[in-house]
Formats: C-alpha cells, sequence, structure tokens
C-alpha cells in the first residue's frame, strides 16, 4: 500500500475518533452546540437538535473509521467522500445561507478538517486507482 494511503488512513481514524467526541458531547450537553459552532442564531439550538447532530456524526464517524480499516473498498471510499462534502455543505450554508453560525473557530475547524479530507480523498484516488496495476504486475 502506498504511502500516502497509510497516511490517508491515520487522518481518517483520527478524523473519526475526534467525531466520536463531539457525539459525546451533543448527548452530554447540548449548550456545546450554541457555543461552539451555532452562535448566531443560539435559541435555534435544543436538545432534539443536539441529539441529531450527534447521530449524524456518530455515523459520519464510523463510516469513515470503516473506510480506514478497508481503504480499498471503493464504495465505502466514496460513501466516505460523502460525508466530507456534505459536512462542507453544511456548515458554509449555516455560516452564509442561514446566518445560525459565525466564522468562529468552532465553525472554521471542521470547514478545515472538511476541505483537507476532501482534497486528501480526491488525491488518495489516483493511489487506489495506480495499485490494482501495481499488485496484478507483482503477480505476474
Amino acid at each position: 500500500m502506498s504511502r500516502f494511503l497509510n497516511v490517508l488512513r491515520s487522518w481518517l481514524v483520527m478524523v473519526s475518533i475526534i467525531a466520536m467526541g463531539n457525539t459525546l458531547q451533543s448527548f452530554r450537553d447540548h449548550t456545546f452546540l450554541y457555543e461552539k459552532l451555532y452562535t448566531g442564531k443560539p435559541n435555534l439550538v435544543n436538545g432534539l437538535q443536539a441529539r441529531t447532530f450527534g447521530i449524524w456524526t456518530l455515523l459520519s464517524s464510523v463510516i469513515r473509521c470503516l473506510c480506514a480499516i478497508d481503504i480499498h473498498n471503493k464504495t465505502l471510499y466514496h460513501i466516505t467522500l460523502w460525508t466530507f462534502l456534505l459536512a462542507l455543505g453544511h456548515f458554509l450554508s449555516e455560516l452564509f445561507v442561514y446566518g445560525t453560525a459565525a466564522p468562529t473557530v468552532g465553525v472554521l475547524a471542521p470547514l478545515m478538517v472538511a476541505s483537507l479530507s476532501i482534497l486528501g480523498m480526491l488525491v488518495g484516488l489516483r493511489y487506489l486507482e495506480a495499485e490494482p496495476v501495481s499488485r496484478q504486475k507483482k503477480r505476474n
């Protein structure tokens, strides 16, 4: 396996672990969301919204972790890429369309993680496509 894919796998595990922490925080205390993320309109954040955000984050975390385990599964790889695209779209829309988020560290951090992850996964696609050819050459 290429070195880049190993780094990408480590990145996915790290992002997955951080997301699990955010999930726990969302279930434990919903003030986390309006103090860190949705500071533009904190009155819209309630316990139900926090738990929904937590489940969405947990699902993304599980998908990313599974992709790190089986990075050669192209369907799972593409689904994982979509988790980052959806997260980026969500936070950008909350920031620029709905005004529920402000450009604070709490919002800029997930935007940067999603952007870097998308970039890394797009680059990783080239390594995934190149690897099966090199594996077949070794067998012959």
